[in-house]
C-alpha cells in the first residue's frame, strides 16, 4: 500500500513563477548561470547559490545557512507564498516535440521508501547522501521533487483530464519551448479518490532521484532523534514527489566516450572487441544501432556496428540483459580498463537526447578517443532491475520529465 498525502506547497506568485522557474543547477554552463543571476533577480538561481551576493564562492555549511537566507528573503518579499489547505497539485509539461506528461506533485512516505514500496534502480554515494541530509536539515526545504511512477491508473486520469478542462493557475513556457502548467487539488472528495488508488499499489518506482530519497530519509532518521514526540506524520516522514503514470515516462540512453585505448592500438582494440562481437565498418555516415545488445562505436573518423555474439555471453538477471551493464561488462571493464564508472575520469557521458553527430564531434576534437551508443532501457527492465533488486550503472538512462525547481516547494 503506497502512501501519498497532501501538502501545503511554498510557491511562486502567478506574475513572477516564470522568472523564478529554474532548471536544476548543475545543468547550466558558467555563462549561462551568470547571466541568469545578473539580469533576473528572481531566479531561483539566486537562492541555490547564495554567494553571488558577495562575488564569491561559499561552500560547506556556510552556504546552507546562506541559502535558508536567500530563500526566507524570497518568502518576506512576497516572491514565494505557502498555501493555506494542503492539496495535491497537478502538473503538466507540453515539450518542444509536443511530447505531454501530466502527474502529481504529492508528498510520498519515507517509510514506504525504507520498506521498499517505492523502488529503486540506481546505487547512491554514501558521501553524497549524507551532504545532502545535511544540507536539507539547515535549509529546512525541497524545491526539486522526486520522479515516482504508477502503473495507469483510470481513477486517476479522470480526476486529472477533468481538472484540467478549468484554467490552470500557473501556466509559462521556457526558453527550451517547453510549457509547464499547473492545477491545485485541494477538494477533499478528489484528494481521497487519489489517495485511495495509490493506497491500491502495491509498489512505486523511483525513476529519477534516488540521491534525493534516500538523502530524505536519511534526515527523517536524524530529525526522529531530535524529537522527543515523534509521532510519524510529521513532514520529515515525507518527500515531494511527482508522481507519473508508466506510459508518459520518457527513457532515453547515454552515449559512453571514452579519452583513449587503454594503451592499446587502433587494429589490436579491434581484435580484442571481435571475441565478443561481429564488427562491421559502417563509414562515415553517422550509425545507430536499432536492437537490443547492439551498439554503435565511433573510432577514427569511422562508425562501426557491433553485434553481440550471444554464445559468448551469460545473461543470467535482468540487470545483464541492460545494454548498459552489457557494454560495462564485455568492453568497458575487460578491454578499456574501466571498472569504477562512478569516478573514473577516462569515461564521460552525452545524453542520447543530443544528435549522434555530438557524440562524433567529441571524439573529433580530440579529448576522446572513442564513443559508444546503443538504444535506450525499457520501463519493463528498469522495474525488473528493481523488482530483483539489482542496481544499473551510472548514466543508464536519461528519464523525461524534467521539472522547473521552484515551482512547488516541500517545507520540513
Amino acid at each position: 500500500m503506497a502512501k501519498i498525502i497532501p501538502f501545503k506547497a511554498v510557491r511562486p506568485t502567478r506574475d513572477k513563477v516564470s522568472l523564478v522557474a529554474s532548471r536544476s543547477y548543475q545543468s547550466y554552463t558558467q555563462a549561462e548561470r551568470e547571466a541568469r543571476l545578473d539580469y533576473n533577480p528572481y531566479s531561483f538561481l539566486h537562492i541555490v547559490n547564495p554567494g553571488y551576493k558577495y562575488d564569491k564562492e561559499i561552500s560547506g555549511k556556510e552556504r546552507y545557512q546562506l541559502v535558508k537566507n536567500r530563500y526566507q528573503e524570497f518568502k518576506e518579499d512576497g516572491v514565494f507564498v505557502q498555501d493555506k489547505k494542503a492539496a495535491f497539485y497537478i502538473y503538466r509539461i507540453v515539450d518542444r516535440d509536443h511530447q505531454i506528461f501530466n502527474g502529481i506533485v504529492a508528498a510520498a512516505s519515507v517509510e514506504d521508501y525504507k520498506n521498499d514500496l517505492i523502488k529503486k534502480h540506481e546505487d547512491t554515494i554514501e558521501s553524497r547522501e549524507i551532504v545532502f541530509k545535511d544540507y536539507l536539515n539547515t535549509v529546512g526545504f525541497n524545491a526539486e521533487p522526486v520522479l515516482l511512477t504508477y502503473p495507469d491508473n483510470d481513477n486517476i486520469s479522470i480526476i486529472i483530464s477533468e481538472i484540467q478542462k478549468q484554467r490552470a493557475e500557473f501556466e509559462f513556457t521556457t526558453t527550451y519551448r517547453d510549457t509547464h502548467y499547473l492545477w491545485q487539488i485541494d477538494n477533499q472528495n478528489d484528494i481521497k479518490v487519489i489517495s485511495d488508488a495509490f493506497a491500491e499499489m502495491k509498489v512505486l518506482y523511483i525513476a529519477d532521484g534516488h540521491h534525493r530519497s534516500s538523502s530524505s530519509s536519511l534526515l527523517c532518521e536524524h530529525q526522529k532523534t531530535e524529537n522527543p514526540n515523534h509521532s510519524g506524520e510529521e513532514t520529515y516522514n515525507y518527500f515531494m514527489s511527482f508522481l507519473i503514470p508508466e506510459s508518459e515516462l520518457r527513457l532515453h540512453e547515454f552515449y559512453r566516450v571514452i579519452k583513449d585505448l587503454n594503451g592499446l592500438t587502433k587494429e589490436e582494440f579491434l581484435i580484442r572487441l571481435d571475441t565478443m562481437y561481429r564488427i562491421e565498418n559502417r563509414g562515415i555516415m553517422p550509425y545507430k544501432p536499432s536492437k537490443p545488445h547492439h551498439f554503435s562505436m565511433y573510432l577514427d573518423g569511422e562508425f562501426y556496428s557491433l553485434y553481440l555474439r550471444k554464445h559468448n555471453y551469460d545473461f543470467k538477471t535482468s540487470l545483464d540483459d541492460l545494454d548498459a551493464q552489457l557494454l560495462y561488462q564485455t568492453i568497458l571493464k575487460p578491454i578499456l580498463g574501466i571498472d569504477d564508472l562512478r569516478n573514473n575520469t577516462r569515461i564521460d557521458y552525452l545524453s542520447g537526447k543530443k544528435d549522434v553527430v555530438n557524440l562524433k564531434s567529441m571524439v573529433d576534437t580530440g579529448e576522446f578517443k572513442v564513443g559508444f551508443g546503443m538504444i535506450p532501457a525499457t520501463i519493463e527492465q528498469m522495474k525488473a532491475i528493481a523488482d530483483e533488486g539489482l542496481k544499473m550503472p551510472p548514466k543508464s538512462t536519461y528519464i523525461e520529465p524534467k521539472l522547473r525547481s521552484g515551482v512547488t516547494i516541500y517545507e520540513f
